[in-house]
């Protein structure tokens, strides 16, 4: 990758870097596939579980994710898109995020590196809590929205229902792009709505085998749609110009400003609407801006590089046993050896390894811009929220951890894998796989796991029996609250029934709670100890 003619500032404006994000199952990992397929980074789309003769889903590359369906790590993906009438390829980096409510915390950091996401819908369920969470943190940090209705080639809800729940519930105006012609379940193709919501199109889609290769697509008038079509073209233009009547057509600036969404109703499992969607993001989505830092000033993207640590991963590549931190750049130019600054220590950190992922699939880059997702390699002091620069000193804001839910006791089946142990638990901490928290009374041998969800105990469990080969046992410990705390406080509530103190490794003191009642007691009874609420799903 070398800079264009033109320089910085014309890198950055072909970038569009954003996130998918969803409830489970609502084909996530699916869409993130068709995606790669169009802009023809593979040759044929995987499935979960590989229904269908399709095989298993290139981006989940976890054992665990596999064999259950689900995306429980984040992977980043960046491919080439030319878009329609356009002489220059647009670069996509594409975060995939997982969808499990468990791991709402990594989605959290993902969401911290994007300018855009893509909030995708299972038509026949509509909007879900973990949807309605992820929104709300993207509306928190003021990221467009465009949203994406899927599954329309199974039986479903009407579309202006559909429409109308999400005007409803998250106060978003939707501004559907395009319409479905055919009812959820008979998808035929897509109305392309104009000027005051007049058809300016037809898009018929044609079926491949299973939806492994690109759906061929015909482009139609309104005349010759109405009579192929007949009925369900009519129904499409009629809902069209009543959502133009109601002030539903999309309006750049009120997009920017997370007021609208455009929409695009699709079947990433057939590959329909997302050569749209493609299209829709990089004519719509922002590209890469300034980004605000510690002391109230922005980094602006002309400006020496800055990188922001938003993910560290282990254990992709079982042959080589390493470690790779995703780092989003936000200013400057980046060369794969250059030596850059590590904020938090002040130390020097030389980039010698920098690569792109895919799943499991590697390429080195050697050059790279605000806006792409790079990994470092063998990172080993590198932390999500750290930041990266070069010259000009800067430091981004950290990612706050959320407040966990579920707290469990770790041990090791066998003292002869004590090393190994605390090795594990060392670098699963380092990656935000759980936090970690420790006290005198329980000693290092027998460390307290936090969590936001029980199964991000069992990527520990099974993290360490493939990666490190140790056998662990886990007891669950009968807490639900953690609050922030001090050392002025901590003599007295280790005094109390049902509260027990624990450091995290970033240093913070967190007074466990065995549930809401006990802390309202404590609080009204010791008004002046220091109890902070963490960061929950939604702040």
């Amino acid at each position: 990758m070398t800079a264009s003619p033109e320089g910085l500032p014309a890198e950055v404006s072909r970038r569009r870097t954003f996130a998918v994000i969803s409830h489970p199952d609502a084909g996530k990992s699916t869409l993130t596939e068709a995606l790669a397929l169009h802009a023809r980074m593979i040759s044929e789309a995987g499935a979960i579980h590989g229904k269908a003769g399709r095989r298993s889903t290139v981006s989940d590359w976890m054992e665990m994710e596999k064999a259950r369906g689900i995306s429980v790590s984040s992977t980043a993906l960046q491919f080439n898109y030319r878009a329609e009438g356009s002489d220059v390829d647009s670069v996509i980096n594409l975060v995939d995020t997982p969808g499990h409510s468990d791991f709402s915390e990594d989605t959290y950091r993902v969401l911290t590196a994007v300018d855009a996401a893509v909030m995708l819908i299972d038509a026949a369920k509509g909007l879900e809590p973990q949807t309605l969470k992820l929104f709300q943190v993207c509306r928190h940090r003021g990221i467009p929205v465009i949203t994406v209705i899927n599954k329309w080639d199974r039986p479903g809800q009407a579309p202006l229902e559909l429409l109308d729940e999400i005007s409803e519930r998250i106060g978003l105006t939707p501004t559907p792009l395009f319409l479905p012609v055919g009812i959820a379940g008979d998808f035929r193709g897509l109305l392309r709505r104009g000027d005051e919501g007049a058809p300016l199109e037809y898009i018929h889609f044609t079926r491949t085998a299973g939806g492994a290769t690109i759906a061929p697509e015909e482009s139609l008038t309104p005349a010759q749609a109405e009579a192929r079509e007949g009925e369900p073209w009519t129904t499409a233009v009629e809902e069209s110009e009543l959502l133009s009547a109601t002030g539903q057509d999309h309006d750049q600036e009120m997009f920017l400003a997370g007021q609208t969404s455009p929409v695009i109703y699709a079947s990433a499992m057939l590959n329909f609407g997302v050569r749209q969607l493609l299209e829709a993001l990089v004519s719509l989505a922002p590209p890469p801006g300034p980004r605000p830092d510690v002391n109230g000033g922005a980094r602006e993207i002309t400006e020496p590089f800055s990188a922001v640590v938003f993910k560290v991963q282990a254990g992709m590549d079982a042959a080589h046993r390493d470690r790779l931190a995703f780092m989003r750049i936000v200013s400057g130019e980046f060369e794969r050896g250059m030596v850059v600054t590590h904020a938090q220590t002040g130390r020097p950190f030389a980039t010698k390894y920098a690569l792109t992922v895919f799943g499991r699939e590697r390429n080195t880059v050697d050059t790279a811009y605000p806006g792409d997702v790079v990994g470092l390699v063998n990172a080993t002091a590198l932390a999500p929220g750290h930041t990266l620069f070069v010259d000009k000193k800067v430091e981004f804001p950290p990612i706050p951890s959320f407040a966990p839910e579920h707290f469990a006791v770790l041990r090791a089946e066998s003292a002869g894998k004590y090393k190994q142990f605390r090795k594990a638990i060392d670098q699963l901490d380092s990656e935000g796989v759980v936090q970690v928290l420790r006290n005198d009374i329980r000693g290092d041998a027998s460390p307290v796991l936090a969590a936001v969800g029980p199964m991000q105990f069992e990527v520990v469990t099974a993290r360490m029996l493939t990666e490190f080969n140790v056998e662990t046992k886990m007891d669950n410990l009968p807490y639900t609250l953690a609050r922030r705390t001090d050392a002025a406080s901590m003599d007295e509530l280790g005094k109390q029934r049902g509260v027990e103190v624990f450091t995290r490794s970033d240093g913070a003191l967190l007074a466990l709670f065995s549930d809401k009642w006990r802390l309202q007691y404590i609080e009204k009874e010791f008004p002046k100890l220091t109890l902070e609420p963490l960061v929950a799903t939604a702040d």
